[in-house]
Parts: structure tokens; sequence; C-alpha cells
């Protein structure tokens, strides 16, 4: 029972971390910080699985996939790698770069749908803490 309440003390740092940080680069670092932390707990990964009727009607795991992007893209611009990542994944790097630079527009799909990101990770939240959302 320790573990579960440090595990879920801990994502609810890592999600009021999200809520307050405000539309900035440090956003998208809250979102991979949240993301990381759901995917290091196999007990949060089971409960967003998608074989989970729930989540299908809540499309859970659409939402999940794409909060996993940013995740993945600032996990592929830390690391550098002469592999081939693909052309998806080169963009998601190219978009959040130019967040990181200041150079927001609403061209940026990441930067245009940062209330939306926000509103994704809350619906992820409350699918793993549904009594206290």
């Amino acid at each position: 029972m320790v573990t579960k309440d440090k595990s879920k003390s801990g994502l609810d740092k890592k999600f009021q971390k999200v809520q307050e940080t405000p539309a900035s680069f440090e956003f998208f670092m809250a979102i991979h910080d949240f993301i990381e932390y759901i995917e290091g707990n196999q007990a949060f990964k089971k409960i967003l699985s998608a074989k989970n009727t729930i989540n299908s009607e809540l499309k859970i795991s659409t939402k999940y996939d794409y909060l996993k992007l940013i995740y993945q893209g600032l996990q592929d611009s830390k690391t550098k790698s002469d592999a081939d990542l693909g052309h998806s994944r080169y963009a998601v790097i190219l978009e959040l770069n130019k967040i990181k630079d200041n150079d927001v527009s609403n061209s940026n799909s990441f930067w245009k749908k940062r209330d939306v990101i926000r509103k994704f990770a809350t619906d992820i939240y409350s699918r793993l803490v549904p009594a206290t959302v």
C-alpha cells in the first residue's frame, strides 16, 4: 500500500506541474515528465490499456499516444544519433525545437494544440486517479 501511495503522490506532483506551468517549452517538459512517470509504472500503464472498454469509449489510447509523441520527441532531441528516426519523429523534434527557441505560431501543431494537450493530460490523470478528480 505504501508503494501505491508513493506512486500516486509522485503522479500528483507531475500532474500539478502540468496544470501549473504556463504555455511555454517548460509546459512540454512537464508533459514529458508526466508521461515518463507513467511509463515507469506498470500499474499505471495497465490502467491505460486499450483493452479496457472505458478507455476505448473515452479514447484514452489516442490521447495517451499523442502525449507520448511529445515525450518521444523530447527524448529524441536529447539523443544524438545517426539512426533514421523517420519523417514523423523528425517533424515532432523540429516543432518542439521551435517552441524551445520561442518560435511559436499557430502553424506549429503542438503549440496550436497546447490547451488540448493539457486537457488530454487531465483525462489521462482522471483515468489513473479517478477518486480524486
